[in-house]
């Protein structure tokens, strides 16, 4: 029936496993849930450890680090059921029925995508850089999400048929962070997957302070223009790569980058203080993907 895939890296996963393991045996359904931890070494997974006392369950660590992407093809791998349920160890479960409603969606679907929420209150101004994007950006409803389905996938609460998988897979080759989600979900549409979006969201639990999350950023963007380079997906799938191809074509990528250069000092000042500015952190994305075609 489902396989519950919770890739990890230095974080205790045993509550949000104790609240999928209540649900799942509650709905009487046959699962697993498996976790695995990305050598990270952590003195948090002697509190994993606990996950193999549950039925069904395991926890394991691994040697070697492998990244994000290999990480989730190789719980995939593990897997023996039919339906697999990619969700991030720092998630947390916030509705009573989480595991029932994706049962009863399961039906005449490849990929069904629940969707994220961000607390209502920031954690801290440290974190409010991280927090206010996923709130205001990247927290949408079903309705919403349905308007580009291929395009509103994250691969963080998602379901998908075991065989539907095992086409596309995640992009070992990349190890950096970000747009794996992305580039999976370019895979899926030229396959024509059928993809549904639903009410079903985890909250995210672990945010990024602001500093690392700018850092994650601008890893993230390095690994969009790669995608973009070596063509492994299209130019009108990211409205981002969109805009940057304009710019590229019309040879102003070297002028933005200058400019962005000039600013980038108050810019990230702005962007890691206690009142992150959202237009400004479209600039500096914007800005910093013309300075990765700068410097190449």
């Amino acid at each position: 029936m489902l396989s519950i895939l919770v890739p990890i890296y230095n974080y205790n996963v045993y509550p949000l496993v104790v609240a999928l393991h209540k649900q799942c045996t509650d709905c009487e359904i046959a699962f697993e849930i498996l976790c695995q931890d990305d050598a990270s070494n952590s003195s948090v997974n002697a509190l994993n450890e606990k996950v193999n006392a549950l039925s069904n369950c395991s926890f394991i660590s691994l040697k070697e680090n492998v990244a994000h992407r290999e990480n989730r093809n190789s719980l995939a791998n593990q897997a023996k059921f039919d339906y697999l349920l990619f969700i991030d160890g720092d998630s947390i479960i916030i509705h009573e029925h989480y595991i029932k409603k994706y049962i009863n969606n399961l039906l005449d679907f490849d990929v069904i995508y629940g969707g994220r929420l961000h607390p209502e209150k920031c954690p801290s101004n440290n974190q409010k850089l991280r927090w206010k994007y996923g709130k205001y950006i990247e927290d949408k409803s079903a309705a919403n999400r349905k308007k580009k389905p291929y395009q509103s996938l994250l691969f963080n609460n998602t379901v998908i048929k075991k065989n539907c998988f095992n086409k596309v897979k995640f992009d070992k080759n990349i190890k950096k962070y970000g747009h794996d989600d992305t580039q999976l979900s370019y895979q899926l549409s030229l396959l024509k997957s059928k993809v549904n979006h639903i009410e079903n969201p985890v909250e995210h639990g672990d945010i990024d302070t602001n500093l690392v999350y700018l850092n994650k950023t601008k890893e993230s963007l390095e690994n969009l223009i790669s995608l973009y380079e070596e063509e492994k997906i299209d130019v009108k799938f990211v409205r981002l790569i969109q805009l940057y191809h304009f710019l590229k074509k019309t040879k102003t990528t070297f002028i933005i980058s200058k400019i962005h250069s000039i600013f980038e000092k108050y810019v990230v000042q702005n962007l890691t203080g206690n009142h992150p500015n959202l237009f400004l952190f479209n600039w500096y994305r914007v800005g910093y993907l013309c300075s990765i075609n700068a410097t190449n």
